[in-house]
């Protein structure tokens, strides 16, 4: 009997250790990146996200260490693509695909001036307020 309790109490301790060390959702702040710059203007509440129909480079989605100074990409994070239509405002996947990387040009060629891009995280342990992209 006394194996019984010890093993009871030992799984018991185990699952909420697990439990204990669970992601908690949105837990880590993660920004878009164009060649490691940061799209946003400032990462706040209100900051905007906007790039040129002409803009190059490679966009990533990153976890990111953010200062008073300077904001740098550490590890890129897996997304999807959404671009949303000016005129009717109606959601669109760019593709089936999900991206760490993608060259900016290749989402541009299916937008026009004003349609915005969004960038949609694929696990929610990451948090992503800075999540569309304004093309102008």
């Amino acid at each position: 009997m006394k194996k019984v309790n010890c093993l009871m109490l030992t799984v018991i301790g185990c699952l909420f250790a697990t439990l204990s060390f669970a992601q908690q959702p949105f837990s880590n702040c993660a920004a878009a990146f164009l060649d490691r710059k940061m799209v946003v203007e400032s990462y706040s509440l209100t900051a905007k996200c906007a790039i040129l129909e002409s803009t190059t480079g490679v966009l990533t989605v990153c976890t990111a260490n953010i200062s008073e100074t300077a904001t740098t990409p550490v590890d890129k994070i897996k997304f999807k693509i959404a671009i949303k239509d000016q005129k009717t405002g109606t959601l669109m996947m760019f593709s089936d695909q999900t991206y760490k990387n993608i060259a900016i040009q290749k989402v541009l060629a299916k937008c026009k001036k004003g349609d915005s891009i969004l960038l949609i995280t694929v696990d929610n342990e990451y948090a992503l307020p800075h999540n569309e992209i304004l093309v102008q």
